[in-house]
């Protein structure tokens, strides 16, 4: 099947371009001895897990439960839910899935923990627990210098019946801030990078240290995550303590956002969306507009640092080249607002490729991913585990 022949908006996946960032990564993982356990979310899909796995991740990170379902259920027997799971239903279902394979998850609060207690406890089965450790986002999880929290959030965890600790993990999310202080996009990620490392090694000594906890280096997991950090990781040592394991997700697609911060090359980004043009507008002010029939339901309303726009229109997607002249600078629920200058030219039918902003929100609104070799489709594939 030809791209032509597609309907619009379609996913599109670049099978070079996606071997070759699993390869990467993969590569960084082994080159610092630390077990890659990808982030699924970015993806949902089984066919692309499948080929992390077969590259040499290591188990899965999941954000729901519904994705721990789907991917227990295609076979995967190693689920990492990152997130602080909440609610009696939410861990029954979880339980529902240990005999078929190792499922593990995050607190970050006394009240978190003994709710998760009271399902694991009556099931009469210890599950593995890590504590979320806040290193720079401020979002969910001890903060990284209150280590007197830390060590009692240990020590609680550490005493509930049901709940095995087994390590700390974070998401350095303020790598996506970008520069400041007059850093380059290159300084930044690594300034993210090692903090996300050093402010959890020294979290890890300071429960190591704690009575009752009971946990030493060769036991203890330090799990670390975000593709931009991971653009500049490199392992360390302190107190015997190394980080165990990465967690990136965004890597297998890249996308607008990535390339902002020095993460990625445009040439890197797999995902392009397949768009075609519905309208062309001359507007009384005298600009030119196109709009396409993808929107917010698509390219969501996604910014970061260094975007124009919602994405990157492509003038030559072969040669990954950026259109100067077409910007998408507005979204509404199914279009997309195409603002044109210089020679820009478009007319209803044309189709375009575009790189959204961020990969991950845009494939979670979608139900295929079409794999394709330059304008080949060669396969395609189901995002499976969409839903809660």
């Amino acid at each position: 099947m030809s791209v032509v022949d597609l309907p619009t908006p379609s996913l599109l996946v670049e099978k070079s371009r996606l071997w070759d960032n699993l390869a990467a990564m993969q590569d960084k993982a082994d080159a610092n001895d630390v077990t890659l356990r990808p982030h699924v979310k970015t993806h949902k899909s089984v066919a692309l897990a499948r080929r992390q796995r077969g590259r040499g991740a290591e188990g899965l990170t999941v954000a729901t439960v519904k994705e721990a379902e789907t991917f227990v259920d295609a076979g995967f027997d190693d689920v990492r839910v990152a997130y602080p799971v909440t609610g009696r239903h939410k861990h029954e279902r979880l339980q529902d899935l240990r005999d078929d394979a190792t499922l593990s998850f995050t607190v970050d609060t006394a009240a978190g923990a003994e709710q998760a207690s009271a399902v694991y406890a009556e099931a009469g089965d210890p599950v593995d627990v890590l504590i979320e450790v806040d290193v720079g986002h401020g979002r969910c999880g001890v903060h990284w210098a209150d280590k007197d929290a830390a060590v009692t959030l240990a020590q609680h965890v550490a005493s509930l019946p049901g709940l095995r600790l087994t390590g700390i993990l974070t998401h350095a999310g303020q790598a996506y801030n970008g520069p400041s202080d007059g850093d380059t996009e290159a300084e930044a990620l690594r300034r993210a990078s090692r903090h996300e490392r050093d402010r959890m090694l020294s979290v890890a000594s300071a429960v190591a240290e704690a009575e009752g906890v009971g946990i030493t280096p060769e036991t203890f997991e330090i799990s670390v995550g975000s593709t931009p950090s991971m653009a500049a990781f490199e392992n360390a040592e302190r107190d015997g303590f190394r980080v165990t394991e990465i967690r990136p997700g965004n890597y297998v697609m890249h996308d607008a956002i990535q390339v902002a911060l020095g993460a990625a090359s445009l040439p890197d980004c797999a995902l392009t969306v397949l768009t075609t043009v519905i309208s062309t507008q001359e507007k009384p002010d005298g600009t030119h507009h196109a709009f396409v029939d993808a929107g917010k339901k698509v390219f969501t309303t996604d910014t970061g640092y260094g975007t124009d726009g919602h994405g990157i229109a492509l003038a030559d997607s072969a040669a990954m080249r950026p259109h100067p002249g077409i910007t998408v600078d507005h979204l509404s629920e199914e279009h997309g607002w195409l603002t044109l200058s210089g020679d820009a030219a478009l007319t209803v039918g044309d189709r375009l490729r575009i790189v959204p902003n961020h990969a991950c929100v845009t494939v979670a609104n979608q139900d295929q991913l079409h794999i394709v070799d330059g304008d080949t489709v060669i396969d395609t594939w189901t995002v499976d585990a969409r839903g809660w």
